[in-house]
């Protein structure tokens, strides 16, 4: 994550490769070209316009998390909280805050405010410049998954701690990060993560990069919150 906040959007692992180490997970796809989303082992490139489309297995991808999805714990949301009340009921039946979770939220939204990335070209600026022309999208009165990772303060850099996640609508036409939903009724579904196995691009420009900048707190929440 902090190679993205420093201008790396080109990395070497492609989105085949990427499938084979799970079938759900989200990330973003070389030149910030849009945000990603694995749903049931497909691919989906969301563009910057809110459109969705199939990825190509060649493309290649700078930074994404993936695991086989495989639900422990399966919940019934409350009817119509907005996301940081369901943020605290998800958290409320954890065991523990110290491991990562993948987390799967399906059903009928009344609202999903999205914004998605949109291609960048070089020279690349940092990302808290290149997530400034982001446009924000709402979807409304729709049915579809949000999905992401809940992810522990300690690996803060690596992933982006707390809860990080994208979505698409059951038509897989539409979608983008999430920035919040007001969720009207549907059903949560949580897979816990111990093992991880971290990727680095063997590439000049990851090799040069700064990976422990100062305020690396406020450029998440600059380009990932963004309120």
């Amino acid at each position: 994550m902090t190679a993205l906040l420093d201008g790396i959007y080109d990395g070497e692992l492609s989105i085949g490769e990427l499938l084979g180490h799970g079938n759900f997970g989200i990330g973003t796809f070389n030149a910030l070209d849009g945000e990603m989303m694995i749903i049931d082992g497909v691919c989906y490139q969301l563009r910057g316009d809110g459109s969705a489309q199939v990825a190509t297995l060649d493309q290649l991808s700078p930074f994404a998390i993936a695991t086989n999805f495989v639900p422990r714990l399966k919940l019934e949301a409350p009817r119509n909280l907005q996301r940081s009340e369901l943020s605290e009921f998800i958290t409320s039946h954890l065991p523990s805050e110290n491991f990562m979770y993948a987390v799967r939220i399906t059903g009928h939204f009344q609202e999903v405010k999205v914004r998605t990335v949109s291609k960048q070209q070089r020279p690349y600026r940092p990302m808290t410049e290149a997530t400034m022309d982001d446009k924000e999208l709402q979807f409304h009165d729709v049915h579809g998954i949000i999905g992401g990772f809940r992810t522990p303060v300690y690996e803060k850099g690596i992933g982006v701690p707390g809860c990080h996640v994208h979505f698409v609508d059951d038509a897989r036409s539409k979608g983008g990060h999430v920035l919040d939903f007001t969720l009207a009724e549907g059903t949560i579904e949580v897979c816990p993560g111990t093992d991880l196995e971290l990727r680095l691009p063997l590439t000049q420009e990851f090799s040069e990069a700064s990976l422990a900048p100062e305020d690396l707190d406020q450029q998440i929440h600059d380009t990932e919150v963004k309120s």
